[in-house]
């Protein structure tokens, strides 16, 4: 019965992409739609046309082609982790939804690279060559469920990227299907240094407003030898900022360099995961060092050196494996801990020199005050990447309104000490606006002259990471629509 009423339908661009990947491969009722509203940023919904499940690469040209060819905007679709709603159909878009294409399809340990689809779990990868001595780097809080290829669009970084960088750092080839259906692909091989333009570094990061991805080649890296993971407990948010700037003078480069707040820790502690941590304290770092066994010992003893000449409460190193992973457990957790203590909450993402930690920390804290909402702040220290969250109760009228103006507030005192306003989740829909705290008119209009190459009918994704649509764009777009007529 299911199956007849999925083809109950009169819209002849439903039956004909139907055809494309199969009846079973295709939603278009409401009732089906309504689970693709949006992506991790809940505050805005839309439905989409349609969501169709492609099983190939050529599966996704030839829809991709399809709608181009019939002037139908659409977009790409990993897990719907993204917290900026990069994937939100805003113009009733098709979703091309591409967690069907999550094959591995090639390891090659000698050369350090392997290469999947885009549907492809994060932690599984690192899961399937982990016994083999290999793991792939990039970690975001979402790993257990966020797939490599949404990774790629919002060039995901997490909490060891402070070492070993974010996604973009680790992507040696592409295979990409341009809006007009055609199939490219960028690098080869796991070889680095091509000639030409560094297209994989201007896709990577382009939340899928240039292509969609639909093969990765990724690099892998051997595990370490030996590591080690801290954990230092603050009366004041100040000092264990100042650490995080003193640890890092020191010449210590750790895999991972941690913070939560007072805010942060009582969500954490309320949640799946808790530890122990003292109710009454107002700030935590997380280090891990890693590396050759014979310099780990001297890193660990410069690090409780720090800590100890900025006011530390207490300090410990974990004493095995299973308590380290308990520790990593409860941080990786915090985003979704704020449900404890809040019916809502905004996740923000700005970035901002270390050496201006206890200043904006000290402004976000202002910010919650006047704007009356608690602002929990769980981060990556060690490379300024902050995450302001800010709780708030959408049953309460105006509310919602209030926490994007505390967030964007939050992005704005990032841009003031030189910062930026994202650095590992994207600008979306939630921060387009915001582009403007560090772009010039000129300078936004250099990156959407970029774009135009790529998609110019602007069909792809539109109404993502810029404040508005390029009227380069919006021109040729018409002048398609009129030569169909």
């Amino acid at each position: 019965m299911r199956r007849k009423k999925r083809l109950q339908t009169n819209d002849k661009h439903i039956k004909n992409l139907a055809a494309i990947v199969g009846e079973k491969e295709i939603l278009f009722h409401k009732e089906d739609l309504t689970a693709y509203e949006n992506d991790g940023f809940t505050i805005h919904s839309y439905l989409p046309k349609a969501v169709v499940f492609p099983k190939n690469t050529e599966e996704t040209a030839e829809i991709v082609s399809y709608l181009s060819r019939n002037d139908l905007p659409f977009l790409a679709r990993g897990a719907g982790t993204g917290l900026s709603g990069g994937a939100v159909p805003l113009n009733g878009e098709v979703i091309i939804s591409l967690v069907k294409m999550k094959r591995l399809l090639n390891v090659d340990l000698k050369n350090r690279y392997a290469v999947v689809e885009p549907g492809y779990v994060n932690l599984t990868l690192t899961n399937s060559i982990s016994d083999k001595g290999y793991y792939y780097a990039p970690d975001p809080s979402s790993q257990y469920c966020c797939t490599i290829g949404g990774n790629v669009a919002e060039n995901a970084g997490g909490a060891h990227c402070l070492k070993y960088g974010v996604t973009t750092n680790h992507i040696l080839g592409l295979e990409v299907v341009t809006p007009d259906g055609a199939i490219i692909e960028i690098g080869k091989n796991g070889i680095m240094d091509v000639p030409g333009y560094d297209l994989l570094g201007i896709l990577t990061g382009s939340e899928g407003t240039l292509g969609i991805v639909t093969k990765i080649t990724v690099r892998i890296l051997t595990h370490p030898e030996e590591k080690k993971t801290v954990l230092a407990y603050f009366d004041d948010v100040a000092d264990g900022s100042q650490a995080v700037s003193d640890i890092v003078s020191e010449g210590i480069v750790p895999a991972a360099l941690e913070m939560m707040d007072g805010t942060a820790i009582e969500a954490v502690e309320s949640a799946a995961y808790p530890v122990g941590h003292p109710k009454d304290i107002d700030a935590l770092l997380l280090i891990e060092v890693d590396g050759i066994s014979a310099g780990i010992e001297e890193q660990i003893n410069k690090i409780l050196d720090v800590c100890e000449k900025r006011n530390v409460r207490s300090v410990k190193v974990a004493e095995d494996e299973q308590e380290r992973a308990r520790w990593w457990a409860n941080r990786k957790t915090g985003f979704g801990a704020m449900g404890a203590i809040s019916p809502d909450y905004l996740v923000q993402d700005g970035v901002i020199p270390r050496s201006t930690l206890p200043q904006v920390l000290g402004r976000i804290r202002e910010i919650s005050q006047e704007y009356g909402l608690r602002i929990a702040n769980i981060f990556h220290a060690g490379d300024g990447n902050l995450h302001p969250l800010i709780l708030f109760d959408s049953r309460i009228p105006g509310e919602t309104d209030k926490a994007l103006e505390a967030g964007s507030a939050c992005l704005q005192a990032c841009a003031d000490v030189g910062g930026s306003i994202t650095g590992e989740h994207g600008v979306g829909i939630e921060k387009r606006e915001e582009m403007r705290f560090v772009f010039s008119d000129k300078e936004i209009e250099a990156q959407t002259n970029i774009r135009e190459v790529f998609n110019p009918y602007y069909l792809l994704n539109a109404g993502k990471l810029f404040p508005s649509p390029g009227r380069c764009g919006e021109v040729k777009k018409e002048e398609k629509a009129a030569a169909s007529k």
